[in-house]
């Protein structure tokens, strides 16, 4: 699944933001083409967003990190947000934010490319990366693990997957 369609002279310049911010993004989006999305969905779909930011501008889009949790990437304080949804779909849209053209591009490239899946194809497919099986090494699948995903790791791997399609 390429991406990257931008020129590295195209650049996004923004200082990192939040991952709520681009959560609200990203919920926004699902919530105008009238399509449900869960925590599980968009955790993914942001954990995806950063990825291929970082393998791209080799440098994260926003500040917070990923923990390696059972079923995939988590930014813990988006699931204390939305946890109380469980697995139902988000109804708590916040007012989508402004965001510079240029990010509003590099979301929209992501979600073209990994937007359709369900909650259930992203956490197979991230958990067969390198970067999330690093992150949990030799646990249990269902053991629980906050451990951080290395974000250097995510840059390499997403860079080096880029370049094979």
């Amino acid at each position: 699944m390429p991406l990257g369609h931008m020129n590295q002279e195209e650049k996004i310049s923004t200082s990192p933001m939040s991952a709520e911010i681009i959560a609200d993004y990203i919920l926004c989006h699902f919530r105008d083409k009238g399509e449900p999305i869960s925590h599980l969905k968009l955790q993914k779909l942001l954990f995806y967003v950063q990825a291929w930011h970082l393998a791209l501008y080799d440098e994260p889009l926003f500040g917070d990190h990923f923990e390696a949790w059972i079923h995939g990437p988590v930014v813990r304080r988006l699931y204390t947000k939305f946890k109380d949804f469980s697995w139902k779909p988000i109804t708590d849209i916040s007012e989508c934010p402004d965001l510079p053209d240029e990010v509003k591009d590099h979301i929209q490239e992501v979600l073209d490319v990994y937007g359709d899946f369900s909650a259930e194809d992203l956490e197979y497919m991230v958990h067969r990366e390198r970067p999330w099986i690093l992150a949990r090494g030799d646990l249990h699948p269902l053991e629980p693990c906050t451990t951080l995903i290395d974000e250097s790791e995510m840059t390499k791997f997403y860079q080096e997957i880029g370049r094979i399609e």
